[in-house]
């Protein structure tokens, strides 16, 4: 008997992707042994501040961050809808998409999962997936409570122990890098360099577009 297919999720607005992104996008992939892990580009994050690049520069951005990547794709859904990003919104249209067997993993990063009890229907969101919560071993801060119940019921001490389509939480041990977006605007305002920060062919989309200038 085959096993079901399983497919990572990595959302946000990548403004722009970087290798801190493609790190754990790929560190995941090989632990949890996906078929598929996609990168959803958000249109309009309901959490965040408006994107500085377009919705169209950060999609062809992560693009080309994913180009030479086989098992890491571009899911452009949210960017085509005229409304909010809500990710259970995108959870639902995957799941009616791939069928009730797939084993979806949502991957969120520590600051986000303890955000949740913020997020639109955050309640239902396992009721689509598992949630693989991405965590630095430098990170010792504690989750709020209103998710102290949910960890003690849902959580799984192994990711790989994870079992059934979705509706389990673990933590997943990172590489720590201490890269983020708003770092690389701000190297890029000030005419200072970020190879190395990004992918070479995300470096030449945005030198050749002119994005993050000051």
């Amino acid at each position: 008997m085959s096993r079901p297919r399983r497919i990572g999720i990595l959302g946000g607005t990548f403004d722009p992707v970087h290798i801190g992104h493609l790190r754990a996008a790929l560190e995941v992939t090989e632990l949890m042994e996906l078929d598929e892990l996609r990168l959803i580009p958000s249109a309009r994050p309901p959490h965040r501040d408006t994107p500085s690049s377009s919705a169209q520069d950060r999609l062809a951005m992560v693009r080309c961050a994913v180009q030479d990547l086989p098992l890491l794709d571009v899911d452009a859904r949210e960017l085509a809808r005229d409304k909010p990003s809500y990710t259970l919104d995108t959870l639902e249209s995957l799941r009616a998409e791939l069928g009730a067997e797939c084993q979806l993993y949502l991957l969120l990063g520590w600051d986000a999962f303890c955000g949740l009890p913020t997020w639109h229907r955050w309640g239902e969101l396992l009721d689509h997936c598992h949630i693989l919560v991405l965590q630095r071993p430098d990170a010792d801060s504690e989750a709020p409570e209103a998710l102290r119940n949910l960890l003690a019921g849902r959580s799984v001490a192994d990711p790989q122990a994870l079992v059934g389509a979705g509706g389990q939480i673990a933590f997943v041990w990172q590489t720590p890098m201490a890269i983020s977006a708003t770092q690389i605007r701000q190297l890029l305002a000030s005419g200072r360099s970020v190879r190395f920060l990004v992918p070479d062919a995300v470096l030449a989309y945005i030198t050749a577009h002119g994005l993050y200038r000051a």
